[in-house]
């Protein structure tokens, strides 16, 4: 049996609770041959799945909060290695249910009148018992079927303790150098901390879940239950009973395969557009009703950035045609890679190309973006260039959710899907860049920054009163009229561009008018002509 390296001079003097808590993980970290405060850098993959084997058990056996942890671990392959994240993905919370008592005790406190003012009846039998909440089904005074998720008793108390030794040891040695080779332990803890926060305030899932009612409004085959807020409070979640069934069950027919079409589009629509999607779309989570699928659980939902929405539009563009050199260029773009000098671009492109090439060529049912993508972040960590934590939380769902897809239409070729909606994305850019007020407010925006630049060159070379003079005299006046003509050719170029391109979009669409693209096509002649005439009298 190994010795724990947990020794009294690396406790900190804390209240005897947290010191006998921190004595119990010592021992279980021992028990199953682990180092608690020290990590080997092994080469050996079996060795480290073996590793990665104890840590679950150990985990296991610490009980849910322990559990959860390594669950929320799961999602972050930019922090875990490999090895790690495919063991804790298999981690399963052996939580014993709250007692009826406990249930109607929590509730009771939230609701603040005894519970039978609220509801008729509530089914003593769980639906699900987790690390924080378990589910009941209930009926209300109306006769509304309803779920209500409720808190754990001592769910803040006890992830509270278990987060304040985290704390100790990310402080006493998240930054060895040994350590940070395999983890990066402050990251680990920030990334847990905020994520079991949130999970503890259930009035956030409750806005979630309205979000996402927004968000899916376009999609007549997917919905979310509805939220009963005046009953809900941040232990306290009560909820539209869906009485459907499991996806993989729902009836063969149109819908179903509307709902699939629909369900893989929503995700890019979700993850490039909105840049908020449901980051657990697993078949527990789908449910069948009413004809169509409904979204459940949105404890964790993933987030991301404007800049990193276009990125990942370029990268399904990259994909969508197949170039894996313009691939490789967004994931750098990505990354912001400070080590691209050690990196082997050509080798790191080849592997992308493979990827690439593996996936175009399987069969319609494999053919799959997100498990392509999977294995896109998979080549880009063995490169040293992790992608973003929030794009691996969102391949990781895209993944689950086609999955899903393949089971309701195995026919569905996600590429079509893709490209179809990045085309009807692009038209509607394009629309929006040439609706009559953006277009006043982006020509009057250009004016303004021009104005702003000539005054500046003025006041640069001493051509406006009151500004600095510089002791070599400029042809100020030949300058300002290079400024306003180059400022004018651009403006000339740029509007003459966009109309061609808006032309051809149009042109490509089958709901738009004749008319339309005919004219945007007659716009951007004329500004072309405008412009090469003005170029001719210039020379």
């Amino acid at each position: 049996m190994a010795r724990t390296h947990l020794s009294e001079g690396e406790i900190p003097p804390f209240e005897p609770r947290l010191a006998a808590r921190a004595t119990h993980i010592a021992a279980v970290m021992a028990k199953h041959g682990l180092k608690l405060f020290s990590q080997s850098n092994e080469p050996d993959i079996s060795i480290r799945r073996q590793q990665a084997k104890r840590l679950r058990a150990a985990l296991e056996e610490l009980g849910p909060i322990f559990s959860k942890l390594g669950q929320v671990l799961s999602t972050r392959p930019d922090l875990l290695p490999i090895e790690y994240i495919e063991e804790l993905s298999l981690l399963q919370s052996r939580v014993p249910p709250m007692t009826e008592s406990e249930v109607v005790q929590v509730s009771e406190q939230e609701l603040r009148v005894p519970w039978e003012d609220v509801f008729k009846s509530i089914d003593p039998k769980p639906l699900a018992a987790g690390t924080i909440a378990q589910v009941h089904r209930a009926t209300l005074e109306s006769g509304e079927r309803v779920v209500v998720k409720v808190q754990r008793p001592t769910a803040r108390m006890d992830i509270e303790q278990d987060l304040a030794l985290l704390q100790v040891f990310v402080e006493k040695v998240g930054k060895r150098p040994a350590l940070n080779q395999v983890i990066d332990m402050e990251a680990v803890f920030k990334h847990l901390s905020t994520s079991l926060h949130s999970e503890l305030d259930f009035r956030q899932e409750a806005d979630n879940i309205e979000r996402m009612q927004v968000v899916l409004a376009d999609y007549n085959r997917l919905a979310v239950p509805s939220v009963h807020r005046d009953l809900s409070t941040s232990r306290l979640l009560v909820m539209e009973e869906i009485q459907g069934i499991p996806i993989r069950q729902a009836p063969a027919g149109p819908a179903r395969i509307q709902a699939a079409r629909q369900l893989l589009e929503s995700y890019y629509k979700q993850i490039i557009v909105d840049g908020f999607f449901h980051a657990d779309p697993h078949p527990g989570n789908l449910m069948w009703w009413k004809d169509c699928i409904y979204f459940l659980d949105f404890g964790m939902v993933g987030m991301v950035g404007t800049d990193l929405r276009e990125h990942l539009l370029l990268m399904l563009m990259a994909l969508w045609q197949e170039d894996a050199a313009f691939l490789t260029d967004v994931t750098f773009m990505m990354t912001s890679a400070d080590n691209s000098s050690t990196l082997d671009v050509a080798r790191f492109q080849s592997e992308i190309g493979e990827v690439m090439a593996k996936y175009r060529t399987a069969s319609l049912a494999e053919m799959q973006i997100g498990p392509l993508l999977q294995e896109m972040s998979a080549v880009s960590l063995r490169h040293g260039v992790p992608l973003p934590a929030s794009l691996t939380l969102a391949i990781k769902a895209l993944a689950q959710v086609q999955l899903a897809t393949a089971e309701l239409d195995p026919a569905l070729d996600p590429y079509d899907v893709a490209g179809k909606y990045l085309m009807r994305l692009m038209a509607k850019r394009m629309g929006t860049a040439f609706n009559p007020k953006t277009l006043l407010y982006q020509s009057q925006k250009l004016k303004v920054r021009t104005l702003r630049m000539i005054e500046a060159v003025e006041n640069f070379v001493g051509a406006r009163p009151g500004g600095p003079k510089l002791v070599v005299n400029f042809r100020a006046n030949s300058l300002e009229d290079i400024v306003r003509h180059t400022g004018r050719r651009l403006a000339l170029g740029l509007t003459a561009a966009a109309s061609i391109l808006a032309s051809g979009f149009t042109a490509a669409s089958t709901v738009t008018a004749e008319w339309v693209p005919i004219t945007f096509g007659i716009v951007g002649g004329l500004l072309t002509l405008g412009l090469v005439i003005d170029l001719l009298q210039r020379h």
